[in-house]
């Protein structure tokens, strides 16, 4: 991969002056390089990994990982029904798997029952899903190769006997 993705990949507040002193190549060069990456779709966002366990208002969502079944759709395979299942509002990511199930879906929603509404009411009555696996997070370690680092838990007092 080019070093500039790499770079901003890893740290997307990185200076074009900062990529363009570890590339060793000119600044013009690397700032035009980054707006043409933008232009054609290969960056498409910046974005901030925020460690929920940290904030303040944790507990506001719940969300999970969805295994989904599905029979490939006749001359569209998979991808019309990735579609459709990826544009609900609750599903964050949507990826197409190899082994027992074909999708997996992180959604999100205000509670457990909200994400179970969502299994019930819109993934599994559309046409071509068999079948689904939902499991809830309860925490996360590691996010994206980027460690998250955990709050102070209380100290559990020892008892002995």
């Amino acid at each position: 991969m080019d070093p500039i993705l790499s770079m901003l990949e890893k740290n997307s507040r990185v200076s074009p002056a900062q990529i363009a002193k570890a590339t060793r190549q000119p600044v013009g060069k690397v700032k035009s390089r980054i707006r043409d990456y933008e232009k054609k779709g290969v960056i498409v966002k910046y974005k901030a990994v925020i460690n929920r366990d940290l904030v303040e208002e944790n507990g506001e969502t719940v969300q999970a990982l969805i295994e989904v079944k599905v029979a490939p759709e006749k001359d569209r395979g998979f991808d019309h029904l990735a579609e459709r299942i990826y544009r609900f509002p609750e599903v964050l990511s949507c990826y197409l798997l190899s082994g027992s199930y074909d999708l997996l879906l992180l959604v999100e929603g205000k509670t457990i029952q909200t994400i179970a509404n969502f299994v019930a009411s819109k993934l599994s009555p559309l046409e071509n899903v068999r079948g689904t696996v939902t499991h809830f997070l309860l925490k996360k370690y590691k996010e994206n190769g980027d460690i998250l680092r955990t709050a102070d838990e209380p100290k559990r007092m020892a008892i002995s006997y």
